[in-house]
């Protein structure tokens, strides 16, 4: 049963494959998006921006809450510092 099962799906290992690498990037990116050293150098960006006039305090707000709730949802001692 094992063989034909084996046979059967053959066919399909590229796409399993494909899938896999899919997944394994998606996580990567995530944990890249919502690392709190990331975070924490977007937030300095925007300070920046704001500070050299490229955007409005509106922007600057909504954009800090954001980031700020980013921060907020992390785990672990580092998110705190």
């Amino acid at each position: 049963m094992g063989l034909l099962t084996a046979l059967l799906t053959a066919p399909l290992a590229p796409v399993r494959g494909v899938v896999w690498v899919a997944d394994q990037l998606a996580e990567a990116a995530d944990r890249e998006v919502n690392d709190p050293a990331s975070v924490r150098a977007r937030l300095a960006a925007l300070n920046r921006a704001l500070e050299d006039g490229e955007i409005g305090l509106a922007d600057f707000e909504r954009e800090e809450d954001r980031l700020l709730d980013l921060l907020e949802a992390g785990t672990g001692p580092e998110v705190a510092r």
